[in-house]
């Protein structure tokens, strides 16, 4: 059935030139990741992650290098304000003072992202790359509903869209299902 292929294309392998979504496919899909992405044990485990320190120990106020607690006497200057600097330092602190993948048990949102291009621990994919977002609370708990990201892409010119081997099931048992109704 048509109505259910990913898509065309002019050309094999395709890519994002030679490729048109369908948008009936891509609404089943949106709908799948509604209803199953909260439950992918994946993206649990992102959650879990986002709630962990992440980098909160480490550098500028952090279990590591505590702030010092000097009084300055800076006037008219902001030399005076934050901990900055990884032992400790005047400075606005590095790359490493800045936290890593975790949420300092904040909670905020995560990303669920196609496979095809994983990005690197910490990292956020690209835009063509994320299926859409999910709230977590400051536990790594799922509470949000899923929210299509409005710019993913089927096909990137990193291949076609990859899903975990759970997500992928339950398109697949959508797709049967909406077979049978013709």
């Amino acid at each position: 059935m048509l109505r259910l292929a990913i898509g065309s294309t002019t050309a094999l392998p395709p890519t994002p030139q030679s490729f048109s979504e369908n948008r009936e496919f891509l609404s089943i899909l949106i709908d799948v990741l509604r209803k199953h992405a909260a439950q992918d044990p994946g993206l649990i485990a992102q959650a879990q992650a986002f709630a962990g320190p992440g980098g909160a120990t480490l550098g500028s106020g952090g279990a590591f290098f505590p702030q010092q607690h000097k009084q300055r006497r800076t006037r008219g200057t902001a030399a005076g304000l934050g901990g900055g600097g990884g032992a400790g330092g005047g400075g606005a602190g590095g790359a490493s003072a800045q936290g890593g993948a975790g949420g300092a048990g904040v909670g905020g949102h995560i990303h669920l992202s196609d496979l095809r291009n994983p990005p690197d621990y910490g990292r956020i994919a690209w835009p063509e790359d994320i299926l859409g977002s999910i709230e977590v609370d400051g536990s790594g708990n799922i509470v949000g509903e899923f929210e299509p990201s409005g710019t993913y892409r089927v096909v990137t010119n990193e291949g076609i869209l990859g899903l975990s081997d759970f997500l992928r099931t339950k398109l697949v048992e959508r797709l049967k299902d909406e077979e049978t109704k013709g």
